[in-house]
């Protein structure tokens, strides 16, 4: 397993210890087979094993490898297209069971970290911030929007005057303020899930890539890897945009996004109180956003710089840290300590993506974004589908999703143009 490992990130210095796993050697039989050891594929499992399925959850890497496990971390209401889009596309009453979802998915969060003692420094709070005049009418649009017409009370309104005493920059014209929402240590939350899916039995392999699957006859699924096969009568695939040849045709729905964090040094407790004294997450409404928050040693991690090209000619960590500098310029002095990338994978409209290949074959992806908290209950839908209680799963099954224009070779190029717009915008 020696090409095994995480990137060097904040997170992975601070994980909680957790077992290598074997790769998987020779063929093994289960109910249901998940590709994929993020959040969304270690809650499938978890929640397959609670209704006594049998569950084989193979990943290519280590557990929490991908997304999952180096995030910004910010676990958050709603989904990332928003409702006025979702009620476009699927209709009111669907679009609001979307809603439903995404609020039991911070429930869930907390039910499943206490229910099993994960230790992942949660935090309540969560804050939207005004960087423009515009935005400021676009909040106060977005709380009676919450309040009025989503049953969502636990979001206010901070003017300049009460977010500049909780938030020490002069940056912002105001924010919206979330006490359901938080934040949280994204790898050790992960991770804590894969131990809880094993304590109910579901049995993980690591350094075991998912090949392309292939019907085996009466209603299962052959799933080869280099060293073996799993049987499965189903399967689940929570890959995103690391599937690739595993199932090809999910590919020309997302498109995998870089992002970027850093994270400062030590800052002692005092000076980290003072950037944010209310410890909420917090993100602008830039479309290129800044995402922040302290972390439970007292550092800042900032994340903000977003390419869309694929290529990596430009020093992230330095951009970054600008970009940083212009929130807090008062951290000039400060040492960035650790700096970490990872994709994204995003939908044409920022909606999450889920459905079936097959009768027995689910996937979930295309969280844009948006996947602290969804991804978790998306695990969790797919597991009543599996079992036979599929209309949750359904609804978000129904949301339109159109491949990325351009085909495989040229639809990067043509997201890089689009994107020209949304950038060009936010500096007006």
């Amino acid at each position: 397993m020696g090409r095994l490992g995480y990137v060097p990130s904040y997170y992975a210095a601070t994980a909680r210890p957790a077992p290598e796993r074997p790769a998987l050697q020779g063929s093994v039989s289960a109910d249901v087979c998940v590709v994929g050891g993020g959040i969304a594929g270690c809650s499938a499992a978890l929640h397959l094993a609670e209704r006594g399925l049998k569950v084989v959850l193979l990943e290519d890497n280590r557990i929490g490898w991908g997304a999952s496990g180096r995030s910004g971390a910010q676990a958050i209401h709603g989904v990332a297209s928003g409702q006025a889009k979702l009620d476009r596309l699927i209709g009111p009453q669907a679009a609001r069971t979307v809603w439903d979802v995404s609020v039991e998915g911070l429930a869930l969060m907390r039910q499943l970290i206490q229910r099993f003692s994960i230790a992942c420094d949660w935090v309540d709070g969560y804050m939207l911030t005004a960087v423009k005049d515009r935005h400021v009418a676009e909040l106060q649009a977005e709380l009676h929007e919450l309040r009025d017409h989503c049953d969502y009370p636990s979001v206010r309104f901070l003017p300049r005057e009460e977010l500049r005493a909780t938030l020490d920059s002069d940056r912002y014209r105001g924010a919206l303020y979330d006490s359901n929402s938080g934040h949280l240590h994204p790898l050790n939350y992960t991770l804590g899930l894969a131990a809880a899916a094993e304590s109910l039995g579901a049995q993980i392999y690591e350094g075991t890539r998912a090949l392309p699957f292939a019907d085996a006859g009466g209603s299962g699924v052959r799933i080869p890897t280099a060293g073996g096969e799993v049987r499965a009568r189903h399967l689940v695939l929570c890959g995103n945009v690391y599937l690739g040849d595993t199932a090809p045709a999910l590919a020309r729905k997302i498109m995998a996004v870089a992002t970027y964090i850093v994270a400062t040094e030590p800052l002692g407790r005092e000076r980290a109180q003072r950037l944010i004294a209310n410890n909420a997450a917090v993100s602008d409404m830039n479309w290129v956003l800044d995402y922040y928050r302290r972390s439970a040693d007292h550092r800042l991690l900032f994340g903000g710089r977003v390419n869309y090209s694929g290529l990596k000619s430009f020093d992230a960590p330095s951009a970054t840290r600008a970009r940083m500098l212009k929130v807090f310029p008062q951290l000039q002095d400060v040492r960035i300590e650790y700096s970490w990338g990872g994709e994204v994978d995003i939908t044409l409209n920022r909606a999450p993506n889920f459905g079936r290949l097959a009768p027995n074959v689910y996937f979930l992806q295309g969280f844009s974004g948006h996947g602290i908290a969804l991804t978790g209950i998306a695990g969790k839908l797919v597991a009543e589908a599996v079992a036979g209680t599929a209309g949750r799963f359904d609804v978000f099954a129904r949301i339109p999703h159109a491949n990325f224009p351009g085909g495989m070779a040229l639809r990067r190029p043509a997201l890089v143009l689009a994107m020209l717009y949304f950038r060009l915008r936010d500096l007006l």
